[in-house]
């Protein structure tokens, strides 16, 4: 259950992030929305509507998740920016999947996490290193996180609902 729930393995926060690691994930996060995208345009209305594992979410609710939380991201990023670490607000993602707006067409989220991610990432492009280490307080784990760990847990969360859905696909294939 740990690979099906974790496929690319749990995130680990690091202490320090590197320039290369910083554009490395940078890189990730803009490729995102299109890499997403291509793998749910060529799932059937079926393949959506399946949990990606027992137990777990639909597709169709990763798909909603994805842009979700990268919009939360966003929006603290540009917190971190222009204010002086802000406490953000967490919120209760399984609980927004379970809205009614987690059952519309994807396409909706597809569009949303594109068009966040277009304004997103040249802000990250533009920062400086100052700005990298710029921070917010998380709250829910009583920590204060700076942009450039942001990132790194970004540029996973992509990658982890990605492998998700391709998981998803896979195992719907072998079992047809």
């Amino acid at each position: 259950m740990e690979t099906l729930q974790y496929p690319i393995g749990r995130f680990s926060l690091p202490k320090e992030v590197s320039p290369a690691e910083i554009k490395a994930a940078i890189q990730k996060i803009s490729l995102l929305p299109t890499q997403i995208a291509a793998t749910v345009r060529a799932m059937s209305k079926e393949q959506i509507d399946t949990p990606y594992r027992p137990g777990g979410w639909t597709v169709r609710q990763v798909v909603h998740h994805v842009p979700d939380s990268h919009m939360n991201a966003y929006i603290r990023y540009k917190l971190a920016l222009t204010e002086d670490s802000p406490v953000i607000k967490p919120y209760e993602e399984a609980a927004w999947a379970n809205l009614i707006d987690s059952s519309m067409d994807v396409e909706v989220s597809l569009i949303l996490l594109d068009a966040i991610h277009t304004r997103w990432v040249p802000i990250m492009e533009n920062m400086t290193a100052v700005d990298w280490q710029r921070a917010f307080i998380h709250p829910q784990y009583n920590r204060r996180q700076t942009l450039a760990q942001t990132v790194m847990l970004y540029a996973w969360h992509g990658d982890h609902h990605h492998e998700h859905i391709r998981a998803s696909v896979r195992r719907l294939t072998i079992d047809d």
